[in-house]
Protein backbone atom coordinates (compact mmCIF):
# COMPACT_ATOMS: atom_id res chain seq x y z
CA UNK A 1 0.00 0.00 0.00
CA UNK A 2 1.21 3.55 -0.86
CA UNK A 3 -0.48 6.23 0.99
CA UNK A 4 -0.03 9.05 -2.16
CA UNK A 5 -1.20 6.45 -4.66
CA UNK A 6 -4.34 4.85 -3.42
CA UNK A 7 -5.99 8.63 -2.77
CA UNK A 8 -6.79 10.04 -5.87
CA UNK A 9 -7.73 13.44 -4.70
CA UNK A 10 -4.17 14.34 -3.52
CA UNK A 11 -3.40 14.11 -7.16
CA UNK A 12 -6.34 15.98 -8.04
CA UNK A 13 -5.16 18.75 -6.12
CA UNK A 14 -1.98 18.62 -7.16
CA UNK A 15 -3.60 19.49 -10.75
CA UNK A 16 -4.81 22.62 -9.50
CA UNK A 17 -4.22 25.75 -12.43
CA UNK A 18 -3.09 28.20 -9.90
CA UNK A 19 -0.27 25.77 -8.72
CA UNK A 20 1.92 27.04 -11.83
CA UNK A 21 1.78 30.53 -10.92
CA UNK A 22 2.54 29.66 -6.89
CA UNK A 23 5.25 27.34 -8.08
CA UNK A 24 6.47 29.88 -11.11
CA UNK A 25 6.74 32.51 -8.60
CA UNK A 26 8.42 30.16 -5.69
CA UNK A 27 11.01 28.99 -8.55
CA UNK A 28 12.27 32.32 -9.37
CA UNK A 29 12.37 32.17 -13.10
CA UNK A 30 14.20 28.51 -11.86
CA UNK A 31 17.61 29.53 -11.71
CA UNK A 32 18.18 27.60 -8.79
CA UNK A 33 19.06 24.53 -11.79
CA UNK A 34 22.59 25.40 -12.09
CA UNK A 35 23.52 25.44 -8.82
CA UNK A 36 21.72 22.36 -7.35
CA UNK A 37 21.56 19.08 -9.56
CA UNK A 38 17.63 18.15 -7.95
CA UNK A 39 15.94 22.00 -8.66
CA UNK A 40 13.58 21.65 -11.50
CA UNK A 41 13.91 23.36 -14.63
CA UNK A 42 10.32 24.29 -15.43
CA UNK A 43 6.83 23.68 -13.77
CA UNK A 44 6.48 20.42 -15.20
CA UNK A 45 9.74 19.08 -13.45
CA UNK A 46 8.82 20.46 -10.89
CA UNK A 47 5.57 18.69 -10.24
CA UNK A 48 7.17 15.55 -11.27
CA UNK A 49 9.29 16.39 -8.52
CA UNK A 50 6.57 16.64 -6.19
CA UNK A 51 5.21 13.33 -7.39
CA UNK A 52 8.04 11.74 -6.58
CA UNK A 53 8.67 12.97 -3.42
CA UNK A 54 4.45 12.34 -2.35
CA UNK A 55 5.26 8.73 -3.51
CA UNK A 56 8.22 8.32 -1.69
CA UNK A 57 6.64 9.65 1.37
CA UNK A 58 3.28 7.84 0.81
CA UNK A 59 5.77 4.80 1.00
CA UNK A 60 7.32 5.27 3.98
CA UNK A 61 4.25 6.09 5.68
CA UNK A 62 2.43 2.88 4.79
CA UNK A 63 5.18 0.82 5.30
CA UNK A 64 6.18 1.79 8.32
CA UNK A 65 4.86 4.75 10.57
CA UNK A 66 1.66 3.37 10.32
CA UNK A 67 2.85 0.08 11.74
CA UNK A 68 5.03 2.00 14.28
CA UNK A 69 2.12 4.00 15.62
CA UNK A 70 0.46 1.25 17.91
CA UNK A 71 4.16 0.19 18.92
CA UNK A 72 4.75 4.12 20.25
CA UNK A 73 2.16 3.97 22.73
CA UNK A 74 3.60 0.87 24.29
CA UNK A 75 6.71 1.69 24.77
CA UNK A 76 6.44 5.30 25.47
CA UNK A 77 8.72 7.98 25.57
CA UNK A 78 10.88 8.79 28.97
CA UNK A 79 12.08 11.49 30.89
CA UNK A 80 15.99 11.25 31.57
CA UNK A 81 18.39 14.04 33.38
CA UNK A 82 15.71 16.51 32.18
CA UNK A 83 15.20 15.39 28.57
CA UNK A 84 13.16 13.66 26.84
CA UNK A 85 14.21 10.45 25.42
CA UNK A 86 12.15 9.21 22.33
CA UNK A 87 10.20 5.80 21.87
CA UNK A 88 12.44 3.47 20.00
CA UNK A 89 10.04 3.74 16.79
CA UNK A 90 9.76 7.67 16.90
CA UNK A 91 13.47 7.45 16.82
CA UNK A 92 13.06 5.07 13.78
CA UNK A 93 10.67 7.09 11.93
CA UNK A 94 12.42 10.52 12.11
CA UNK A 95 16.33 8.92 11.36
CA UNK A 96 14.23 7.58 7.73
CA UNK A 97 12.67 10.70 7.26
CA UNK A 98 16.30 12.31 8.30
CA UNK A 99 17.90 9.70 5.47
CA UNK A 100 15.37 10.70 3.35
CA UNK A 101 15.81 14.02 3.18
CA UNK A 102 12.28 14.96 3.93
CA UNK A 103 13.48 17.51 6.65
CA UNK A 104 13.24 21.18 5.72
CA UNK A 105 10.91 20.93 2.92
CA UNK A 106 9.71 24.17 2.43
CA UNK A 107 13.23 25.77 3.40
CA UNK A 108 15.51 27.31 0.47
CA UNK A 109 17.58 24.98 -1.34
CA UNK A 110 20.83 27.20 -0.40
CA UNK A 111 19.95 26.22 3.78
CA UNK A 112 19.49 22.37 2.50
CA UNK A 113 15.73 22.80 1.85
CA UNK A 114 14.01 21.06 -0.86
CA UNK A 115 11.73 24.20 -1.83
CA UNK A 116 8.69 23.14 -1.98
CA UNK A 117 5.40 25.28 -1.89
CA UNK A 118 3.54 25.32 1.33
CA UNK A 119 0.64 23.31 -0.49
CA UNK A 120 2.56 20.18 -0.92
CA UNK A 121 4.23 20.39 2.20
CA UNK A 122 0.54 19.97 3.41
CA UNK A 123 0.30 17.09 1.01
CA UNK A 124 3.33 15.42 2.96
CA UNK A 125 1.89 16.00 6.47
CA UNK A 126 -1.73 14.66 5.42
CA UNK A 127 0.03 11.49 4.60
CA UNK A 128 2.41 11.49 7.66
CA UNK A 129 -0.16 12.43 9.61
CA UNK A 130 -2.77 9.81 8.35
CA UNK A 131 -0.64 7.00 9.26
CA UNK A 132 0.31 8.54 12.81
CA UNK A 133 -1.06 11.74 14.11
CA UNK A 134 1.61 12.20 16.62
CA UNK A 135 4.68 11.75 14.50
CA UNK A 136 3.07 13.83 12.36
CA UNK A 137 2.99 16.73 15.07
CA UNK A 138 6.49 16.27 15.79
CA UNK A 139 7.80 16.14 12.06
CA UNK A 140 5.32 18.89 10.88
CA UNK A 141 7.35 21.34 13.58
CA UNK A 142 10.06 21.74 10.97
CA UNK A 143 7.70 24.53 9.21
CA UNK A 144 8.34 26.39 12.63
CA UNK A 145 11.64 27.40 10.63
CA UNK A 146 9.44 29.34 8.05
CA UNK A 147 9.08 32.18 11.32
CA UNK A 148 12.51 32.43 11.10
CA UNK A 149 12.94 32.50 7.01
CA UNK A 150 10.86 34.89 7.11
CA UNK A 151 11.58 37.44 10.11
CA UNK A 152 14.97 35.94 11.19
CA UNK A 153 18.67 37.96 10.81
CA UNK A 154 20.53 36.92 7.67
CA UNK A 155 23.03 35.60 10.59
CA UNK A 156 20.19 33.75 11.85
CA UNK A 157 18.82 31.85 9.03
CA UNK A 158 22.64 30.75 7.92
CA UNK A 159 22.67 29.17 11.34
CA UNK A 160 19.56 27.77 11.79
CA UNK A 161 17.94 26.52 8.60
CA UNK A 162 20.62 23.97 7.47
CA UNK A 163 20.53 22.76 11.10
CA UNK A 164 16.56 22.07 10.45
CA UNK A 165 17.52 21.04 6.81
CA UNK A 166 19.90 18.42 8.38
CA UNK A 167 16.79 17.15 10.15
CA UNK A 168 16.83 19.63 13.61
CA UNK A 169 13.10 19.19 15.99
CA UNK A 170 11.76 22.41 16.37
CA UNK A 171 9.32 23.79 19.07
CA UNK A 172 7.05 26.45 19.51
CA UNK A 173 6.96 27.41 23.26
CA UNK A 174 3.58 29.86 23.68
CA UNK A 175 1.43 28.46 26.73
CA UNK A 176 2.17 28.61 30.18
CA UNK A 177 -0.07 27.36 33.32
CA UNK A 178 -1.58 30.97 33.12
CA UNK A 179 -1.76 31.71 29.07
CA UNK A 180 -3.43 29.36 26.99
CA UNK A 181 -5.75 30.82 24.76
CA UNK A 182 -4.30 34.33 26.06
CA UNK A 183 -1.33 34.91 25.62
CA UNK A 184 -1.27 38.25 25.80
CA UNK A 185 -0.45 37.10 29.85
CA UNK A 186 2.56 35.03 28.93
CA UNK A 187 5.24 35.84 31.90
CA UNK A 188 8.25 34.18 30.76
CA UNK A 189 10.64 36.77 31.34
CA UNK A 190 13.26 37.21 28.74
CA UNK A 191 15.89 39.92 29.95
CA UNK A 192 19.05 41.48 28.10
CA UNK A 193 22.39 41.83 29.81
CA UNK A 194 24.33 44.59 27.74
CA UNK A 195 27.76 43.70 29.14
CA UNK A 196 27.63 40.48 27.49
CA UNK A 197 25.15 41.18 24.74
CA UNK A 198 22.71 38.39 25.24
CA UNK A 199 19.26 38.02 26.19
CA UNK A 200 18.35 35.53 28.65
CA UNK A 201 15.13 33.29 29.50
CA UNK A 202 13.77 32.69 33.01
CA UNK A 203 10.27 31.12 33.36
CA UNK A 204 8.35 27.78 32.29
CA UNK A 205 6.25 27.10 29.00
CA UNK A 206 3.37 24.22 29.86
CA UNK A 207 1.50 22.13 27.04
CA UNK A 208 4.11 22.15 24.61
CA UNK A 209 4.34 20.31 21.66
CA UNK A 210 7.97 18.23 21.42
CA UNK A 211 8.41 20.22 23.97
CA UNK A 212 12.49 18.89 24.21
CA UNK A 213 13.20 20.46 20.41
CA UNK A 214 16.56 21.00 19.42
CA UNK A 215 15.63 24.58 18.46
CA UNK A 216 12.69 26.59 20.80
CA UNK A 217 10.91 29.31 19.79
CA UNK A 218 9.85 31.33 22.67
CA UNK A 219 6.98 33.81 23.11
CA UNK A 220 8.60 36.27 26.23
CA UNK A 221 8.01 39.21 28.23
CA UNK A 222 10.93 41.19 26.77
CA UNK A 223 9.08 44.78 28.04
CA UNK A 224 9.51 45.28 32.40
CA UNK A 225 6.25 46.58 33.91
CA UNK A 226 4.28 45.71 30.25
CA UNK A 227 1.22 43.45 30.38
CA UNK A 228 -0.26 43.02 27.58
CA UNK A 229 0.61 41.70 23.89
CA UNK A 230 3.17 44.85 23.11
CA UNK A 231 5.24 43.86 25.98
CA UNK A 232 6.08 40.42 24.22
CA UNK A 233 8.98 39.19 21.88
CA UNK A 234 10.08 36.47 20.14
CA UNK A 235 13.01 34.41 20.88
CA UNK A 236 15.01 31.52 19.23
CA UNK A 237 16.95 29.60 22.15
CA UNK A 238 18.87 26.07 21.33
CA UNK A 239 18.80 23.07 23.76
CA UNK A 240 22.15 22.82 23.78
CA UNK A 241 22.94 25.95 25.62
CA UNK A 242 22.12 23.47 28.55
CA UNK A 243 19.63 26.10 29.95
CA UNK A 244 16.30 24.45 29.18
CA UNK A 245 15.13 21.36 30.93
CA UNK A 246 11.70 19.33 30.59
CA UNK A 247 9.97 19.59 33.81
CA UNK A 248 7.71 16.17 32.81
CA UNK A 249 6.12 14.59 29.57
CA UNK A 250 2.01 15.42 29.93
CA UNK A 251 0.39 12.25 30.46
CA UNK A 252 -2.27 12.56 27.61
CA UNK A 253 -5.25 10.60 25.95
CA UNK A 254 -3.84 10.54 22.19
CA UNK A 255 -1.00 11.86 20.24
CA UNK A 256 0.89 9.73 21.56
CA UNK A 257 4.24 10.01 19.03
CA UNK A 258 4.42 13.28 19.61
CA UNK A 259 5.87 14.19 23.71
CA UNK A 260 3.88 17.32 25.41
CA UNK A 261 6.13 18.74 27.63
CA UNK A 262 6.62 21.14 30.71
CA UNK A 263 9.13 23.02 30.31
CA UNK A 264 11.53 24.86 32.30
CA UNK A 265 14.29 28.41 30.75
CA UNK A 266 17.11 28.62 34.00
CA UNK A 267 18.39 31.60 32.57
CA UNK A 268 19.07 30.39 29.00
CA UNK A 269 20.87 32.20 26.45
CA UNK A 270 18.54 33.14 23.66
CA UNK A 271 18.42 35.07 20.25
CA UNK A 272 15.97 38.00 19.41
CA UNK A 273 13.99 37.02 16.63
CA UNK A 274 12.54 40.14 14.85
CA UNK A 275 11.94 43.11 16.39
CA UNK A 276 11.43 44.18 20.14
CA UNK A 277 7.63 44.14 21.18
CA UNK A 278 6.06 42.26 17.60
CA UNK A 279 6.28 38.73 19.31
CA UNK A 280 3.23 38.42 19.83
CA UNK A 281 1.31 41.42 17.23
CA UNK A 282 3.03 39.70 14.28
CA UNK A 283 5.49 36.58 14.55
CA UNK A 284 3.25 34.52 16.52
CA UNK A 285 0.22 35.19 14.65
CA UNK A 286 2.00 33.78 11.65
CA UNK A 287 3.03 31.52 13.37
CA UNK A 288 -0.19 30.37 15.04
CA UNK A 289 -1.64 30.58 11.11
CA UNK A 290 1.05 28.09 10.24
CA UNK A 291 0.02 25.94 12.96
CA UNK A 292 -3.91 26.09 12.44
CA UNK A 293 -3.23 25.33 8.78
CA UNK A 294 -1.30 21.75 9.85
CA UNK A 295 -3.72 20.70 12.44
CA UNK A 296 -6.52 21.30 10.05
CA UNK A 297 -4.26 19.27 7.92
CA UNK A 298 -4.14 16.80 10.59
CA UNK A 299 -7.65 16.77 10.72
CA UNK A 300 -8.36 15.63 7.60
CA UNK A 301 -5.84 12.79 7.56
CA UNK A 302 -7.32 11.02 10.84
CA UNK A 303 -10.55 11.42 8.63
CA UNK A 304 -9.09 9.74 5.85
CA UNK A 305 -7.62 7.22 8.19
CA UNK A 306 -10.93 6.83 9.96
CA UNK A 307 -12.94 6.36 6.84
CA UNK A 308 -9.86 3.38 5.28
CA UNK A 309 -10.47 1.68 8.59
CA UNK A 310 -14.54 1.93 8.63
CA UNK A 311 -15.22 1.35 4.69
CA UNK A 312 -12.13 -2.25 5.17
CA UNK A 313 -14.01 -3.36 8.41
CA UNK A 314 -17.83 -2.77 6.99
CA UNK A 315 -16.26 -5.13 3.79
CA UNK A 316 -15.43 -7.85 6.15
CA UNK A 317 -17.34 -7.97 8.84
CA UNK A 318 -20.90 -9.95 8.59
CA UNK A 319 -23.67 -9.53 10.09
CA UNK A 320 -27.54 -11.24 9.50
CA UNK A 321 -25.80 -13.01 6.57
CA UNK A 322 -24.35 -10.25 4.84
CA UNK A 323 -21.30 -7.45 4.89
CA UNK A 324 -22.43 -4.85 7.32
CA UNK A 325 -21.51 -2.40 4.60
CA UNK A 326 -25.02 -3.45 2.89
CA UNK A 327 -27.11 -2.61 6.10
CA UNK A 328 -28.32 0.89 5.56
CA UNK A 329 -27.10 2.41 8.90
CA UNK A 330 -23.54 1.56 8.45
CA UNK A 331 -23.67 2.82 4.98
CA UNK A 332 -25.45 6.03 5.78
CA UNK A 333 -22.51 6.20 8.42
CA UNK A 334 -19.58 6.06 5.84
CA UNK A 335 -21.18 8.07 3.40
CA UNK A 336 -21.04 11.12 6.06
CA UNK A 337 -17.68 10.18 7.29
CA UNK A 338 -16.47 10.71 3.35
CA UNK A 339 -18.88 13.57 2.62
CA UNK A 340 -17.44 15.10 5.57
CA UNK A 341 -13.94 14.13 4.65
CA UNK A 342 -14.18 15.12 1.09
CA UNK A 343 -15.71 18.73 1.90
CA UNK A 344 -12.46 19.51 4.89
CA UNK A 345 -9.96 18.52 1.99
CA UNK A 346 -11.63 20.94 -0.48
CA UNK A 347 -11.37 23.43 1.84
CA UNK A 348 -7.92 22.52 3.38
CA UNK A 349 -5.79 22.81 -0.44
CA UNK A 350 -8.28 26.01 -1.05
CA UNK A 351 -6.46 27.57 1.76
CA UNK A 352 -2.62 26.64 1.20
CA UNK A 353 -3.06 27.88 -1.91
CA UNK A 354 -4.13 30.96 -0.53
CA UNK A 355 -1.63 31.29 2.15
CA UNK A 356 0.97 30.27 -0.81
CA UNK A 357 0.12 32.89 -2.67
CA UNK A 358 0.32 35.20 0.19
CA UNK A 359 3.73 34.29 1.16
CA UNK A 360 4.86 34.42 -2.56
CA UNK A 361 3.73 37.74 -2.49
CA UNK A 362 5.29 38.74 0.52
CA UNK A 363 8.69 37.15 -0.59
CA UNK A 364 8.54 39.32 -3.23
CA UNK A 365 8.15 42.47 -1.60
CA UNK A 366 10.98 41.85 0.24
CA UNK A 367 12.92 42.09 -2.63
CA UNK A 368 11.51 45.01 -4.73
CA UNK A 369 8.81 47.27 -4.71
CA UNK A 370 5.44 45.41 -5.61
CA UNK A 371 3.49 47.18 -8.59
CA UNK A 372 -0.04 48.91 -7.54
CA UNK A 373 -1.88 45.44 -9.00
CA UNK A 374 0.60 43.18 -7.32
CA UNK A 375 0.01 44.95 -3.70
CA UNK A 376 -3.53 44.34 -4.71
CA UNK A 377 -3.57 40.72 -5.64
CA UNK A 378 -1.31 40.44 -2.49
CA UNK A 379 -3.49 42.17 -0.16
CA UNK A 380 -6.46 39.68 -1.53
CA UNK A 381 -4.54 36.50 -1.28
CA UNK A 382 -3.75 37.25 2.17
CA UNK A 383 -7.24 38.26 3.20
CA UNK A 384 -8.50 34.95 1.85
CA UNK A 385 -6.20 32.81 3.55
CA UNK A 386 -6.55 34.81 6.68
CA UNK A 387 -10.88 34.14 6.14
CA UNK A 388 -10.17 30.77 5.42
CA UNK A 389 -7.61 29.36 8.06
CA UNK A 390 -9.79 29.55 11.32
CA UNK A 391 -12.64 28.52 8.95
CA UNK A 392 -10.80 24.80 8.15
CA UNK A 393 -9.63 24.65 11.40
CA UNK A 394 -12.39 24.78 13.23
CA UNK A 395 -14.55 22.86 10.85
CA UNK A 396 -12.02 20.45 10.23
CA UNK A 397 -11.47 19.80 13.52
CA UNK A 398 -15.09 19.34 15.01
CA UNK A 399 -15.89 17.15 11.51
CA UNK A 400 -12.89 14.75 12.53
CA UNK A 401 -14.66 14.26 15.84
CA UNK A 402 -17.68 13.06 14.08
CA UNK A 403 -15.90 11.18 11.39
CA UNK A 404 -13.63 9.40 14.22
CA UNK A 405 -17.23 8.48 16.26
CA UNK A 406 -18.99 7.46 12.88
CA UNK A 407 -16.20 5.39 12.68
CA UNK A 408 -15.70 3.13 15.80
CA UNK A 409 -19.57 2.96 16.19
CA UNK A 410 -19.01 1.26 12.11
CA UNK A 411 -16.82 -1.34 13.74
CA UNK A 412 -19.43 -1.57 16.44
CA UNK A 413 -17.82 -4.02 19.84
CA UNK A 414 -14.51 -4.11 17.92
CA UNK A 415 -13.92 -0.37 17.92
CA UNK A 416 -14.01 0.41 21.49
CA UNK A 417 -11.07 -2.48 21.52
CA UNK A 418 -7.09 -1.43 21.23
CA UNK A 419 -6.94 -4.37 18.59
CA UNK A 420 -8.42 -1.34 15.94
CA UNK A 421 -6.63 1.42 14.93
CA UNK A 422 -10.16 3.51 14.92
CA UNK A 423 -9.74 3.42 18.92
CA UNK A 424 -6.39 4.93 18.67
CA UNK A 425 -7.66 7.81 16.07
CA UNK A 426 -10.25 8.08 18.09
CA UNK A 427 -8.40 9.10 21.34
CA UNK A 428 -5.68 11.61 18.27
CA UNK A 429 -8.73 13.50 16.99
CA UNK A 430 -10.04 15.00 20.05
CA UNK A 431 -7.15 17.63 20.76
CA UNK A 432 -7.87 18.93 17.03
CA UNK A 433 -10.40 21.25 18.10
CA UNK A 434 -8.62 22.29 21.43
CA UNK A 435 -5.05 22.73 20.40
CA UNK A 436 -3.35 25.78 18.58
CA UNK A 437 -6.30 27.69 19.06
CA UNK A 438 -9.53 25.62 20.49
CA UNK A 439 -12.83 25.93 18.09
CA UNK A 440 -14.33 29.00 20.05
CA UNK A 441 -11.51 30.55 19.56
CA UNK A 442 -11.74 29.98 15.68
CA UNK A 443 -15.00 31.65 15.75
CA UNK A 444 -13.73 34.88 17.11
CA UNK A 445 -11.41 34.75 14.58
CA UNK A 446 -13.89 34.38 11.97
CA UNK A 447 -16.60 36.10 12.79
CA UNK A 448 -15.57 39.88 11.57
CA UNK A 449 -15.31 38.02 7.77
CA UNK A 450 -19.05 36.77 8.42
CA UNK A 451 -20.69 39.60 10.00
CA UNK A 452 -18.38 41.62 6.66
CA UNK A 453 -20.05 39.54 4.22
CA UNK A 454 -16.96 38.35 3.46
CA UNK A 455 -18.03 34.68 3.42
CA UNK A 456 -20.86 35.33 1.30
CA UNK A 457 -18.66 36.93 -1.27
CA UNK A 458 -16.26 33.83 -1.44
CA UNK A 459 -19.27 31.67 -1.70
CA UNK A 460 -20.62 33.72 -4.84
CA UNK A 461 -16.81 33.77 -6.32
CA UNK A 462 -16.96 30.19 -5.57
CA UNK A 463 -20.15 29.43 -7.33
CA UNK A 464 -19.54 31.81 -10.66
CA UNK A 465 -19.48 28.82 -13.06
CA UNK A 466 -22.05 26.93 -15.09
CA UNK A 467 -22.45 23.64 -13.57
CA UNK A 468 -22.48 20.95 -15.82
CA UNK A 469 -26.56 19.42 -16.42
CA UNK A 470 -25.91 16.46 -13.75
CA UNK A 471 -25.01 19.30 -11.22
CA UNK A 472 -26.93 22.21 -12.04
CA UNK A 473 -30.07 21.31 -9.46
CA UNK A 474 -26.92 21.02 -6.79
CA UNK A 475 -25.90 24.28 -7.70
CA UNK A 476 -29.23 25.43 -7.06
CA UNK A 477 -29.42 24.11 -3.71
CA UNK A 478 -26.13 25.33 -2.34
CA UNK A 479 -27.05 29.06 -3.89
CA UNK A 480 -30.64 28.61 -1.61
CA UNK A 481 -28.20 27.15 1.51
CA UNK A 482 -26.37 30.64 1.11
CA UNK A 483 -29.47 32.81 0.27
CA UNK A 484 -30.55 31.54 4.49
CA UNK A 485 -27.07 32.11 5.26
CA UNK A 486 -27.15 35.58 4.51
CA UNK A 487 -31.00 36.07 5.84
CA UNK A 488 -29.47 34.61 9.10
CA UNK A 489 -26.99 37.55 9.54
CA UNK A 490 -29.06 40.31 8.60
CA UNK A 491 -31.38 39.10 11.69
CA UNK A 492 -28.59 39.04 13.86
CA UNK A 493 -27.42 42.79 12.23
CA UNK A 494 -30.74 43.95 13.30
CA UNK A 495 -30.60 42.89 17.09
CA UNK A 496 -28.00 45.60 16.91
CA UNK A 497 -26.08 44.07 20.40
CA UNK A 498 -22.77 42.58 20.58
CA UNK A 499 -23.44 39.98 23.41
CA UNK A 500 -26.16 38.81 21.17
CA UNK A 501 -23.99 38.26 17.94
CA UNK A 502 -21.09 36.84 20.46
CA UNK A 503 -23.86 33.80 21.93
CA UNK A 504 -24.76 33.52 18.28
CA UNK A 505 -21.38 33.72 16.49
CA UNK A 506 -20.54 29.57 16.65
CA UNK A 507 -24.25 29.61 14.50
CA UNK A 508 -23.09 31.96 12.47
CA UNK A 509 -19.59 30.18 12.11
CA UNK A 510 -20.94 26.85 11.39
CA UNK A 511 -23.64 27.73 8.26
CA UNK A 512 -20.88 29.85 6.54
CA UNK A 513 -18.58 26.97 6.60
CA UNK A 514 -21.33 25.08 5.49
CA UNK A 515 -21.47 27.46 2.95
CA UNK A 516 -17.95 27.77 1.57
CA UNK A 517 -17.70 24.09 1.58
CA UNK A 518 -20.17 22.82 0.24
CA UNK A 519 -19.46 25.33 -2.86
CA UNK A 520 -15.67 24.62 -3.20
CA UNK A 521 -17.13 21.16 -3.49
CA UNK A 522 -19.21 21.82 -6.00
CA UNK A 523 -16.35 23.39 -7.78
CA UNK A 524 -14.51 20.32 -7.94
CA UNK A 525 -17.13 17.86 -8.51
CA UNK A 526 -17.86 20.06 -11.68
CA UNK A 527 -14.14 19.50 -12.35
CA UNK A 528 -14.01 15.97 -11.52
CA UNK A 529 -17.89 14.21 -11.20
CA UNK A 530 -15.99 10.55 -10.30
CA UNK A 531 -14.47 12.05 -7.49
CA UNK A 532 -16.49 13.98 -5.70
CA UNK A 533 -20.58 14.07 -6.86
CA UNK A 534 -21.74 11.37 -4.40
CA UNK A 535 -19.59 13.03 -1.79
CA UNK A 536 -21.08 16.72 -2.88
CA UNK A 537 -24.58 15.19 -2.73
CA UNK A 538 -24.76 13.98 0.40
CA UNK A 539 -22.49 17.12 2.48
CA UNK A 540 -25.37 19.57 0.38
CA UNK A 541 -28.26 17.84 2.32
CA UNK A 542 -26.33 17.58 5.71
CA UNK A 543 -25.10 21.11 5.20
CA UNK A 544 -29.54 22.63 4.28
CA UNK A 545 -30.33 20.96 7.41
CA UNK A 546 -27.34 22.30 9.61
CA UNK A 547 -27.99 26.25 7.94
CA UNK A 548 -32.04 25.47 8.27
CA UNK A 549 -31.52 24.24 12.08
CA UNK A 550 -29.31 27.66 12.78
CA UNK A 551 -31.88 29.92 10.91
CA UNK A 552 -34.56 29.04 12.63
CA UNK A 553 -32.66 29.41 16.11
CA UNK A 554 -31.70 32.54 15.12
CA UNK A 555 -34.99 34.03 13.94
CA UNK A 556 -36.72 32.80 17.37
CA UNK A 557 -33.94 34.51 19.48
CA UNK A 558 -34.82 37.58 21.41
CA UNK A 559 -32.90 39.41 24.35
CA UNK A 560 -34.99 37.50 26.85
CA UNK A 561 -33.99 33.96 25.97
CA UNK A 562 -30.30 35.47 26.41
CA UNK A 563 -31.21 36.31 29.76
CA UNK A 564 -32.55 33.12 30.93
CA UNK A 565 -29.39 31.64 29.46
CA UNK A 566 -27.33 33.54 31.53
CA UNK A 567 -28.82 32.63 34.98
Amino acid sequence: MNYYSDNEALEFYLKHPLLRRIVDMKEKGYGDAVGYDYAPTNFEEAVRGYEQVLELVGDLCAGTVAPNAERVEREKHTLEDGHVVYAPVTSENLKLFRQAGLMGVSLPRRYGGLNFPTMVFTMMQELVCRADAGFGNLWGLQDCASTINSFGSDEQKERYLPMVCAGATMSMDLTEPDAGSDLQNVRLKATYDSTSDQWYLDGVKRFITNGDSDIHLVLARSEEGSADGRGLSLFICEKSCGKVKTRRIEDKMGVQGSPTCEIVFEHAPAELCGSRKMGLIKYVMSLMNGARLGIATQSVAISQAAYSEALAFAKERCQFGKAVIELPPVYDMLGNIKARLDAARSLLYETARNVDMGYQFAELARERTLTPEERAESKLYSKIADALTPLVKGMGSEMVNENVYDAVQVHGGSGYMRDYACERLYRDARVTSIYEGTTQMQVVAAIRYATTGFYSQLVDEYLSFEPSQALASLHARVRAIANVYTEALEVVASFENQEMLDFLARRLYEMAGYCVMSALLLRDANACEELFASSLARFVAIGEAVVAGHSTYIKNFNVELLNKYKQ
